[in-house]
């Protein structure tokens, strides 16, 4: 069944719910994620509950629901009821990489859910090993293209942004490199810095405290600019135009929940983006606030998903 962007904000009334009076929410909100706690998604959505709860006086607890790739948690949002009292995380990762990846979800991420808007991008950052001789992006990928097949990259797990992010980068240079996965980043990351695994796409925190503690080489970030954590390494989209790949997220409700508390809701997140100790706190975990409203979170899954879906058709990568 094919919906449009307008039913992202139903028009049911609610007894009691009024935007202009600002009665919403008038109780504790569960706020699920399809995340496991103690990462650094988990620090971020804590940091933005704590702010929703600031602005409204009413308790955001975070309910941690990991496994299948995201997927318990996302199915456990779209069955909540559409009454305010369940909102939840929708990330990359669930909204645009696992529509082609797993075949076989429990939801449908255009029919399922109520789009309220972006929290934040996340990019990633390639490292090198130091025993790699590249200083730049150029260096590495001519370094690649002299021994096809040599050259490793890790990742967490198939299917994840670090993953995709490195397959991107061998699709659009042309070149043959070997694909290590790891059953989590840490292990990852640690094998790159022994010289076991050569580079690794891996999110900014990681990477970039490997970089600046002189365990590896940063060479290119990979969203579209320059990142404000990094700013004096390139993006890789200098060396390789159009390359993008970011672990993004947005507040996503049960479908058809009331437009005043699409409303209300959207607008509690973007003052809470604009606060100024949120916005450092995002800073110091390698975040770039994100506000963007329903429709435009909407688009730009729909965008994301598009691009995405090749990379990931191309990589071989499935989740039955």
């Amino acid at each position: 069944m094919h919906i449009s962007r307008r039913s992202l904000m139903a028009t049911v009334a609610v007894p009691g719910v009024s935007l202009a009076q600002g009665t919403w929410p008038n109780q504790a909100v569960r706020f699920i994620t399809p995340f496991a706690p103690g990462g650094g998604v988990d620090t971020l959505v804590r940091l933005v509950c704590a702010k929703l709860g600031e602005l409204t006086g009413q308790s955001f607890v975070v309910e941690n629901r990991a496994g299948a790739g995201g997927n318990i948690g996302m199915t456990a949002i779209a069955r909540a009821p559409a009454d305010g009292t369940v909102i939840g995380l929708g990330s990359v990762s669930s909204l645009a990489i696992s529509p082609t990846l797993r075949p076989n979800m429990a939801f449908d991420v255009e029919r399922d859910f109520t789009y309220i808007g972006g929290l934040w991008q996340l990019p990633n950052l390639l490292i090198v090993n130091k025993d790699v001789p590249a200083q730049t992006v150029p260096e590495l990928i001519a370094l690649i293209r002299a021994n096809p097949g040599r050259y490793t990259f890790a990742s967490p797990g198939s299917g994840t942004t670090v993953h995709l992010a490195g397959e991107m980068f061998r699709q659009m240079a042309g070149l043959e490199m070997v694909h290590v996965p790891y059953r989590g980043g840490a292990a990852a990351q640690l094998d790159v810095q022994a010289g076991r695994v050569h580079m690794i796409f891996d999110n900014i925190p990681q990477s970039l405290a490997s970089a600046r503690g002189g365990q590896a080489r940063a060479l290119a970030v990979t969203g579209l600019a320059r990142s404000p954590q990094a700013p004096e390494v390139p993006a890789m989209a200098e060396f390789l135009p159009g390359f993008e790949v970011t672990s993004w997220a947005g507040i996503v409700a049960p479908a058809a929940l009331p437009r005043a508390m699409v409303e209300r809701l959207s607008e509690l997140t973007r003052q809470a983006l604009a606060s100024p100790d949120l916005q450092a706190k995002f800073q110091e975990n390698g975040a770039t606030p994100w506000p963007m409203g329903p429709e435009a979170l909407f688009d730009f899954r729909r965008a994301s998903a598009a691009q995405l879906a090749p990379v990931i058709r191309a990589s071989g990568a499935v989740v039955e």
